[in-house]
């Protein structure tokens, strides 16, 4: 019986996919829940796994072919292969044939059948580079996607001195985007061309927060096995005020306001392929811990390449944190149909006047740009207000005063 490898079903928001690599050939057995194919969509890599143990009986759509969601990609033969080859007395007593080498396209040829997942093998295409030539860091000696990047900085390196040494000439290298960060490119050109986009700022004083985790973060690693960072109090604080200001929690769908009843909140996250918001269901019951447990769960998802769809999909708000890579100030841009988006940034200690006293205090700007089609500059001005009085008395956020 051929068993049809099918793509997977894509949402309604995402059109079609892309064959980015294929694992397996035909006639090459595979077992069951093995990796066949990797397939790109605008927000993440799907992959397909083998449904039984088997071998690819043919590969009906290429690497690099646009798909659509549940159109069949391969014909699949189960129970055929090493599984189903008997041992018998002349087979064993015969001597062992030497295999014959195996033919492989350029795409895998250049990366290899080495011990790397998903987005090590998606960075060595990126990068031209072959993982059979790396030793991993990973566990057991896994490659990892850093693994391939450092190489290709050492080789890019040594190559470009070998270029202009020879030639004189500046080189440069051209690489298409990736289906992510050309449909990401797409949607922020959109939102700025169809929102009434505005930024507002202001600054937060985190004495009060950075001395609640010194005092307490030992001890809610140890008892709830999660790091306490930031975002579990800024997400806190969005939640709370969004509570009092439902109009940044809403959305334009054609000539209506929808006002949500529910708080998803989205954590844009920084990889390789462009950026991502994986959302938090439900963040207003969520506790400190859930939320901090979650972010690092979305963020390790993200560096590996292993988000799914729907954990991208919705979401009422997003926080963009880009105080990581040291920004202090920017102006963040709507994540459609979203109304409003958070911006962190860098904490900097800075001279400040607390009664009368020039102090030093750890202070980080806020932006928040929001849509003026149905947030009005006061609400928007109150709602970061809020955020920053809740941060600076945290106490509020459990009292929820």
């Amino acid at each position: 019986m051929t068993i049809e490898i099918k793509v997977p079903v894509l949402p309604e928001s995402v059109a079609d996919a892309t064959i980015l690599t294929w694992h397996k050939k035909p006639g090459e057995f595979v077992e069951r829940d093995e990796n066949l194919v990797d397939i790109e969509t605008d927000k993440v890599v799907l992959e397909v796994p083998a449904p039984e143990s088997g071998v690819i009986e043919e590969i009906l759509r290429n690497e690099g072919v646009t798909v659509a969601g549940e159109e069949i990609i391969a014909k699949f033969k189960p129970g055929v292969g090493q599984a189903q080859q008997p041992k018998t007395e002349s087979a064993a007593q015969a001597p062992k044939a030497e295999p014959a080498p195996k033919s492989q396209s350029p795409k895998a040829e250049m990366v290899g059948e080495s011990n790397a997942g998903p987005s090590a093998r998606r960075s060595a295409i990126e990068h031209g580079v072959s993982t059979t030539q790396l030793k991993g860091s990973g566990e057991g000696g896994r490659i990892t996607k850093q693994d391939v990047i450092e190489y290709a900085k050492q080789q890019g390196s040594q190559q470009s001195s070998k270029d202009i040494a020879l030639s004189g000439e500046r080189p440069e290298k051209r690489v298409a985007m990736s289906r992510l960060r050309a449909r990401v490119a797409e949607r922020l050109v959109e939102v700025q061309q169809t929102t009434a986009m505005l930024t507002t700022f202001n600054e937060v004083n985190l004495q009060a927060v950075m001395d609640l985790r010194s005092r307490y973060k030992e001890k809610f690693e140890k008892t709830h096995g999660a790091r306490l960072g930031f975002m579990s109090f800024f997400t806190k604080a969005a939640v709370e005020a969004l509570k009092r200001f439902p109009a940044v929690n809403a959305s334009i769908d054609g000539t209506e306001v929808v006002y949500h009843g529910y708080y998803d909140i989205g954590i844009a996250v920084s990889t390789e392929r462009g950026l991502v918001v994986p959302v938090l269901r439900n963040a207003d019951t969520m506790s400190m811990a859930g939320i901090e447990s979650g972010i690092a769960e979305y963020a390790g998802k993200a560096r590996d390449g292993k988000l799914k769809l729907e954990e991208m999909q919705g979401g009422t708000f997003t926080i963009t944190n880009g105080g990581v890579f040291g920004s202090l100030l920017s102006t963040p841009i709507l994540n459609a149909p979203q109304s409003a988006i958070l911006g962190m940034h860098k904490i900097e200690e800075r001279a400040v006047v607390e009664n009368g006293q020039i102090v030093i205090r750890p202070m980080m700007y806020l932006a928040l740009s929001y849509d003026h089609r149905i947030i009005d500059g006061k609400e928007s001005v109150s709602f970061l207000v809020t955020i920053k009085e809740l941060l600076e008395d945290p106490g509020r956020l459990l009292l929820e005063v």
